[in-house]
């Protein structure tokens, strides 16, 4: 066993001196650990990003879109003009599944973009009528684009476009109205020409409630707005009008964008200056070509019939119908009737007439009103006088026809149902027709002739023929030998007596001139009596009696 441990003797001052007492100095202040400075600048930095998050914090909005293609929460901007102005909070699917919601939050200095007329839309690269866009966002990601609006009325509810606005509204310009029968090929974005040169651009379209045409905006940048006036014309300039009718062949075109991605086109009438500069949202009137916009406005049109009984072929929808060469108007309907009276089929063209074309171009007292009684009486009168309709042929290549209305004294008597509707007008064939006709006719009256019956007489009169000659030549002929040769002998007698050298010769030439000395003495003897009338009583003169 170990043995007790003996005690540790106390500590103090050798000798048994007395321990001094201590010595408290209390300390002057209270600094706190250097531990404690970090936190506490963190959470001043934490505190002021915070005041600064709340004081930088705009309103917070909610846009539609039908698909949130490229958009990231936390990470999808909100620009303007390539400016940050927000982000995308959230994204949450619709109710009705057929959109997204996507919850943006705004800057401060953006709040000024939650108003009534302010436009979002999702930058993505795109290819359209206006060229290609957004091609940045291929490395950078979706963002959404906005178009700041005007209005002081506040909105936080917003329905996003699906594709970016052509025009935005900050710049300076006028927005037109058209209002056509077509869109033809023309898209948002495509552009509009003043004499060739672009000068806007398409920036909505939509079709009429009715259904029968369609309405265009367009918009037109300064200061090319100055040439839209009161009097301007719109027409399509859409790709390459190639036109091949009873006119003749027609070519086209306003540039080669237009070729691609269509266009529309405006200029004042030929011979007329720029008027009126036309205001903000007018509305005009959209042609389907430059010759069609160009044309006098025409009214209000008169529907006709013609019944034709031949061929139409050649003739289509929107042929002219012209007066002399005044085009009034054109074809709107080709169509066949069987008519069981007659068992024969009638082929109805209906046209649409208009009178002020011809209305324009009326010298002295002005036509009439169409539908009044004076209009009735003036169209009964001009078909007494022989109007009628014609068809007739516009291009020898193509066979194209057109309707001529002209006026035919000679036509046979027609009358006119002013109370029809619509009126039918009468109609006479072409002279290709008549020809047509005659030569028909007489091919009937060639086929009745009896061709055979003249050749089987004239077979028999041909061996009649025959039968003569031989008897000519066996019983004929050899008499008129020997009477030829008969007169042969008397000719040569003839012609040896008639000889130079013959006696018959010398004695008539004697005789000749011995008449001639008997004819001077004869002339001799007159001279002499002439002169001396008294020897027929005396005798000459020395001569005894």
């Amino acid at each position: 066993m170990n043995s007790p441990q003996e005690p540790t003797p106390p500590s103090g001052p050798p000798n048994n001196e007395p321990v001094p007492e201590p010595e408290i100095v209390a300390k002057r202040g209270w600094l706190p650990s250097l531990v404690w400075v970090i936190p506490l600048i963190a959470a001043l930095i934490g505190v002021g990003l915070v005041v600064k998050s709340v004081i930088e914090k705009g309103p917070t909005i909610n846009i539609t879109f039908t698909t949130a293609e490229g958009l990231e929460p936390g990470k999808t901007k909100v620009k303007y003009k390539d400016v940050d102005i927000g982000f995308v909070k959230t994204i949450k699917l619709a109710k009705n599944h057929s959109r997204v919601n996507v919850e943006v939050q705004l800057t401060k200095e953006a709040e000024d973009f939650a108003v009534k007329d302010s436009r979002f839309w999702v930058v993505r690269p795109r290819i359209g009528a206006s060229g290609v866009s957004g091609l940045g966002t291929l490395l950078s990601g979706a963002y959404i684009g906005v178009d700041g609006g005007r209005s002081t009325e506040t909105q936080t509810e917003f329905v996003g476009l699906e594709s970016p606005p052509a025009v935005t509204v900050d710049q300076k310009g006028r927005q037109f109205t058209l209002h056509g029968e077509s869109l033809g090929s023309i898209d948002i974005g495509s552009p509009v020409f003043y004499r060739r040169v672009q000068v806007g651009q398409v920036t909505r379209f939509s079709l009429d409630k009715d259904g029968t045409g369609v309405t265009v905006q367009v918009f037109v940048n300064a200061p090319f707005d100055q040439y839209v006036g009161t009097n301007s014309r719109w027409w399509h300039a859409s790709g390459v009008d190639v036109r091949l009718d009873s006119s003749g062949f027609k070519l086209n075109t306003q540039s080669l964008a237009t070729v691609i991605v269509g266009g529309l086109a405006f200029q004042s009438p030929p011979g007329q200056a720029v008027g009126v500069q036309a205001p903000n949202n007018m509305t005009f009137r959209l042609g389907s070509d430059e010759a069609d916009a160009m044309r006098e406005p025409d009214g209000e049109p008169v529907r006709v019939v013609m019944n034709f009984n031949q061929s139409l072929r050649g003739l289509s929808v929107g042929a002219p119908v012209d007066f002399r060469g005044i085009v009034l108007g054109q074809v709107t309907n080709i169509g066949v009737e069987y008519d069981p009276m007659t068992k024969n089929f009638n082929m109805p063209v209906t046209i649409d007439l208009y009178p002020d074309r011809l209305r324009r171009r009326t010298l002295g007292q002005p036509m009439p009103d169409t539908g009044t009684d004076a209009s009735h009486k003036m169209l009964l009168a001009l078909v007494a006088h022989g109007l009628r309709g014609q068809l007739r042929t516009g291009n020898l290549l193509t066979g194209q026809l057109y309707v001529a209305i002209d006026l035919f004294p000679k036509a046979p008597h027609a009358t006119v149902d002013v109370t029809r509707e619509p009126i039918e007008l009468p109609t006479m064939p072409n002279s290709l027709d008549e020809l047509q006709l005659q030569i028909a006719d007489i091919a009937k009256k060639l086929n009745q002739v009896p061709f055979d019956q003249i050749g089987n007489n004239l077979n028999t009169a041909l061996k009649n023929a025959d039968q003569l000659f031989s008897r000519l030549d066996k019983e004929v002929l050899p008499q008129a030998r020997d009477t030829l040769a008969a007169a042969k002998q008397t000719f040569s007698t003839a012609e040896a007596t008639l000889q130079q050298d013959s006696p018959m010769q010398s004695d008539v030439h004697q005789a000749l001139q011995e008449l001639t000395r008997t004819l001077q003495s004869l002339n001799a003897l007159s001279d002499y009596l002439e002169r001396h009338p008294e020897s027929l009583l005396r005798g000459k003169p020395g001569e005894k009696p």
